[in-house]
């Protein structure tokens, strides 16, 4: 690890892919520290099931040394998938396959979260550490913090989501609008609270899809559910739209306006959910983005190649990226970290490029009038 040698290094953001390259730059002797903005660990209600890929998730939990882990905290059934149309009719269900056939096992976020941050030496994650600007300072870099606190690193790598404020560092290309925007809601205690869908759930996910409309719902290891709509908007629609989404009674109206050829199941997910509802518009970067690469600055996840959720890659890539980043700067072949950076970057790039046309296809497809059968001619494929 020549290029790391008597080097520090500074992840600025503590997702998934953050802390999968801690991990794997720690298991190497790299000094490494993570600032995340949340307070802690629990600051953040955590989102839908992953499913992680052999290929990329699972590759670098394998890596990293964390299967064992993983394998004792996974839930087996939860990959399990049904294709309903608007009316909760089933045209497609998987749950007599085996997830061995699958290779797609899901893990709830925080037992994900809980497995990397246990596989770190104490104290590598510095909590309430809002980045607000990077600076050199000699062949350092000094970031400053919101909380005031500033730091100096060797090298930075941006781990900071979709709304990264490195990445600017970097180059000033900008993601696109996708064409969608998601409403996102949960319900706890589901069996109890929205007896229909989570019958129907039946523990895995729901795909429910029509009149060029998604609704996905996914069960998770505490007994809630969560669950994405996804609609044909403007760009600007959440800030437009005049909807107060801390209103539960404004989404209802919404949502019996806009998914009105829709059945009355779904009502019971938006009488019942348990916290405010968070709309989110999707973006994708640019398929055929590039720039120069630094010697001390890269980017990773989200921040890197921002694309939408309906191929299930985000967390995937993240945790590649962190694979490969660490390949390459812990590698001797390469003749200083620029090198190495560079020879990462262009890797990432391209991948990112082919999963985000796949991705953008696959949006299209579940938002069009034949999202039914074309979902249930993959799955078939598949």
């Amino acid at each position: 690890m020549k290029l790391l040698k008597n080097k520090n290094i500074a992840i600025v953001g503590g997702g998934p892919g953050g802390l999968t390259l801690a991990r794997l730059l720690q298991m190497n002797g790299v000094e490494v520290k993570v600032y995340e903005r949340d307070e802690h660990k629990d600051a953040r209600s955590k989102g839908a099931t992953l499913d992680l890929h052999e290929e990329s998730g699972l590759k670098a939990l394998g890596q990293a040394g964390l299967m064992d882990a993983f394998k004792a905290n996974y839930r087996p059934g939860a990959d399990k998938l049904r294709v309903v149309d608007q009316n909760g009719i089933i045209h497609f269900d998987d749950s007599e396959q085996s997830m061995e056939n699958t290779y797609r096992p899901e893990i709830d976020r925080g037992p994900l979260q809980k497995i990397l941050l246990d596989s770190l030496t104490p104290e590598t994650v510095v909590w309430d550490s809002q980045f607000v600007s990077l600076n050199p300072e000699g062949k350092s870099l000094k970031i400053a913090f919101k909380n005031g606190r500033t730091v100096e690193a060797d090298i930075v790598i941006a781990a900071d989501g979709a709304n990264s404020k490195i990445r600017s560092y970097i180059t000033p290309i900008k993601p696109f609008y996708a064409g969608i925007t998601i409403l996102e809601g949960a319900v706890n205690d589901s069996a109890k609270r929205s007896p229909t869908v989570h019958r129907l759930l039946n523990g895995g996910k729901i795909f429910a899809l029509g009149s060029e409309k998604s609704l996905i719902v996914s069960s998770k290891g505490d007994g809630s559910l969560v669950f994405y709509t996804g609609c044909k908007t403007e760009e600007n629609w959440v800030n437009d739209c005049g909807i107060n989404f801390s209103d539960k009674s404004e989404v209802i109206s919404w949502f019996k306006n806009t998914f009105k050829d829709w059945g009355e199941i779904w009502l019971e997910l938006f009488e019942n959910t348990s916290t405010p509802f968070v709309p989110r518009p999707q973006y994708c970067m640019p398929l055929d983005q590039n720039w120069e690469a630094l010697p001390n600055l890269t980017i990773l996840g989200d921040a890197a190649h921002l694309m939408p959720p309906y191929a299930g890659e985000g967390v995937n890539m993240a945790m590649l990226d962190a694979l490969e980043l660490s390949n390459c700067l812990l590698s001797d072949m390469f003749p200083d970290t620029k090198s190495a950076i560079a020879m990462y970057e262009k890797q990432m790039l391209n991948r990112a490029s082919f999963v985000a046309k796949q991705t953008l296809d696959s949006t299209d497809a579940l938002h069009a009038p034949d999202a039914v059968s074309w979902i249930i001619d993959l799955f078939s494929e598949d």
